[in-house]
């Protein structure tokens, strides 16, 4: 069957916004720290842990700008090189406090010149690979889906959703060698089987594909493009359901362990 997804069903809001509804959703983030340990996603939800981001963090989401939102927004979200000083009729330097201080007026991060570059550098090695500038010629990004699913309200900010080919999800990572060890790490398999469900119920039961786009942060910038089996991902929403049940009796019960309260056997022979 040939998708032609209609991109009208995706709700169009900021980051802020989006994660303003989390209170009240359950989202992919939420679902994997709720699986590596219910106390920690309990903590995280009352505010007992902060969200404090990294810096390689904070490179990746102005990545996720640059390639997939455009360069137009990108120049708009992000404090690049400053206004014109009309005194000189030059740039403020990007580590000068005149920048700085008009970025924080203009409400801004600011991006260091060896961030910018790095950031082209990694748009460039998108830019080479056929197959992720096929994915990312047409669709949408960042868009919004809330419904019900498995019996609690869920929410999902889909990178990139391409109208026949599904799901496009894009990662950043310091080698593409060890992305494949990365995924099962970071549990991209359950996030996708997440955001494929999910969609799922707003498309009346059609799952689509899924696949993710990754770049390089260091030289040569190598970027990849994997699709996720169908088993895969089978196999992921059978965990993922089973942990919403499990999310669902902690919530009514109020009951949030951490999975270490029981003596364990170690067998290290």
């Amino acid at each position: 069957m040939e998708l032609d997804i209609d991109l009208g069903i995706l709700g169009v809001e900021s980051a802020e916004e989006y994660h303003a509804q989390a209170a009240r959703n359950l989202s992919s983030h939420q679902l994997l720290d709720f699986m590596k340990c219910p106390w920690l996603h309990r903590k995280k939800a009352i505010g007992l842990i902060g969200n404090s981001d990294s810096v390689s963090y904070f490179v990746g989401r102005a990545a996720h700008v640059r390639i997939l939102e455009g360069r137009e927004n990108y120049i708009q979200a992000y404090a690049l090189g400053g206004p014109i000083n009309p005194k000189t009729n030059k740039h403020y330097g990007a580590n000068t406090n005149a920048f700085r201080e008009w970025a924080e007026e203009q409400g801004k991060p600011v991006l260091s010149q060896d961030q910018v570059d790095l950031i082209e550098q990694m748009a460039a090695g998108v830019a080479m690979n056929d197959e992720a500038t096929d994915l990312l010629l047409y669709g949408r990004s960042e868009g919004v889906v809330r419904v019900k699913y498995c019996g609690t309200p869920c929410q999902i900010r889909i990178d990139w959703l391409h109208p026949h080919r599904g799901i496009v999800d894009f990662k950043t990572c310091d080698d593409l060698t060890w992305f494949e060890a990365d995924a099962k790490r970071y549990g991209y398999a359950k996030q996708m089987a997440f955001y494929q469900a999910v969609l799922a119920q707003a498309l009346g039961g059609v799952m689509v594909p899924v696949h993710l786009v990754a770049i390089e942060k260091k030289e040569p910038f190598r970027c990849g493009v994997w699709r996720v089996t169908d088993d895969t991902l089978a196999i992921a929403r059978q965990e993922n359901e089973a942990a919403i049940r499990r999310f669902l009796k902690c919530r009514e019960t109020d009951e949030w362990k951490t999975g270490y309260e029981e003596i364990r056997m170690l067998n290290v022979a």
